[in-house]
């Protein structure tokens, strides 16, 4: 759900800036605190995302067959009303 590349990352670059000091705590507060930002934001994954695409791109099809369908039949039914 959450990238831990990119907190890894953030990680590593905040450990360059602070060598030798004692900013090991701050880095585990700080991510701590913006994994704890991260899930209150309720990302999802790149792989989810595309899964739910693919849905919803699969139901407009069906939805557009579907319509078509419909409409066949009200003139069906329209045409043997008259």
């Amino acid at each position: 759900m959450i990238n831990t590349q990119f907190l890894d990352d953030l990680s590593q670059k905040i450990r360059e800036l602070a060598n030798g000091s004692p900013a090991a705590d701050v880095e585990k507060n700080f991510r701590a605190l913006l994994q704890g930002a991260f899930t209150k934001l309720e990302l999802v994954s790149r792989e989810e995302f595309d899964v739910q695409a693919d849905i919803l791109r699969h139901t407009r099809e069906k939805l557009v067959e579907l319509e078509k369908k419909l409409a066949a039949l009200e003139d069906v039914l329209h045409k043997n009303n008259n």
